[in-house]
């Protein structure tokens, strides 16, 4: 993966290879300005300084999103960031229920609140917001790093309006590979990416039509599912209620599953079309493509699934080089809670909570290095550090939870900014 370079006076250059940093570093031309994403800034100004375009992509997703940096067909930077949508929702949820047992023992079971209130147009929910706002933080923080000219988005996981209606870009859009890649991809995200029949995984899965075409059944989206070669050949063109007479419960779930409308997918790229929108208000060209155009362009190349690959493969490619052997992965921490005490699971508080953040000149989410020289936990520490009032703090390692480690054995590596890193 490549270093990103900033000119003295914070400008961002071309991204250039590690050896080469190295060098500047060892010579005392360039010092280190950031750790994640590592980032070195040059000690003497470059006059007139030529710079290339730079692409940055996005593979949206639920629980994690693909981020790379393209300079021509070259991927020069990859990045993996994990959402924490599930512990808001989970945490929203632990408060309505912690304030519905305050009220019910504090004000004689007052009712809450009317509830009923008028949204505002284009309101998400929370745990998608945060999605949204870490990938535009992730944007606007590497577009100070690096010459970005461009942003290329996956838009839609599946176009719908191309499944449905053939005439919208032609037949032969319709007929041709690629419609295969979109009807593929919109059947496996349908079907839980598992035979519809014996739902095993991690093998070779296959389109069967239910009704099948030698008995008047049609290509539409509502009579295909996905099946193992085993069950496809096994149903051959056997009517389903004759192939599952002796399963009817396995028979109800694939009917009822196939008459699912389309309108569930329109669900799924709500966030995206939120994301689009962001990102066009930041004044750069924004791309888009669709998940099938993607894993299209991956296939093509032979690239191994993975969320940073797919997004190096988002929009128009041609071909592609990776520079990158290990993407940096990203997961959102937060930035603390505001809970003025800690309870039990009864909801009753059972300690008090800080309200400073800084302890010793640490606060909890920094990333620091800890060399201890005695006692019984001697050895070096490197991980995201939890402090405490009287100096001895607490460090998520790679080999797992260190307790009790002193505040004057720890030196920072990262400040806090509410993301933690593989280290």
């Amino acid at each position: 993966m490549r270093v990103f370079v900033l000119n003295s006076n914070l400008q961002p250059l071309d991204p250039c290879k590690p050896a080469r940093a190295r060098i500047l570093l060892s010579a005392g031309k360039a010092k280190v300005y950031r750790r994640y994403p590592f980032t070195i800034v040059l000690t003497e100004e470059i006059k007139n300084p030529v710079t290339h375009e730079h692409q940055f992509k996005i593979d949206p997703g639920a629980k994690t999103s693909g981020l790379a940096i393209v300079q021509g067909f070259r991927v020069v930077w990859g990045a993996e960031l994990t959402h924490r949508g599930f512990q808001i929702r989970e945490a929203l949820s632990s408060r309505r229920q912690l304030r519905r047992s305050r009220r019910n023992r504090k004000t004689r079971y007052r009712k809450p609140r009317f509830l009923n209130r008028t949204r505002p147009k284009g309101w998400l929910a929370p745990s998608l917001t945060s999605r949204v706002q870490n990938i535009l933080t992730w944007v606007k923080k590497l577009i100070r790093f690096c010459p970005i000219t461009g942003i290329s988005q996956e838009l839609v996981r599946f176009d719908t309006q191309k499944l449905q209606n053939p005439e919208i870009s032609g037949i032969e859009y319709q007929q041709g590979t690629l419609f295969g890649y979109e009807l593929r991809e919109y059947l496996l995200e349908k079907w839980n990416r598992k035979c519809a029949y014996c739902g095993v995984t991690g093998t070779q899965l296959e389109i069967e039509h239910i009704k099948p075409l030698s008995k008047g059944g049609s290509n539409r989206v509502s009579n295909l599912t996905i099946a193992c070669h085993a069950c496809n050949q096994a149903k051959s063109n056997q009517d389903i209620e004759l192939f599952l007479s002796k399963n009817p419960s396995i028979l109800k779930r694939i009917l009822s599953q196939a008459k699912r409308p389309l309108a569930d997918a329109a669900s799924v790229n709500t966030t995206r079309w939120k994301l689009y929108h962001d990102l066009k208000s930041i004044g750069l060209p924004v791309e888009v493509g669709s998940g099938g155009l993607t894993k299209f362009n991956r296939c093509r190349q032979s690239l191994p699934k993975t969320h940073w690959l797919d997004a190096a493969n988002v929009g128009k490619v041609e071909t592609l080089i990776v520079e990158v052997a290990l993407p940096l992965v990203i997961t959102a921490k937060g930035h603390g809670t505001r809970q003025l005490c800690r309870t039990n699971k009864y909801g009753f508080p059972i300690r008090h909570c800080s309200r400073i953040k800084l302890h010793k000149g640490f606060q909890t989410g920094d990333i620091v290095r800890a060399v201890v020289t005695k006692g019984k936990k001697i050895g070096t520490y490197v991980g995201r550090v939890a402090t405490r009032k009287s100096g001895s703090f607490n460090i998520s390692t790679l080999g797992g939870l260190v307790q009790g480690i002193s505040h004057k054995y720890c030196r920072f590596i990262h400040r806090k900014d509410g993301y933690a890193y593989t280290i």
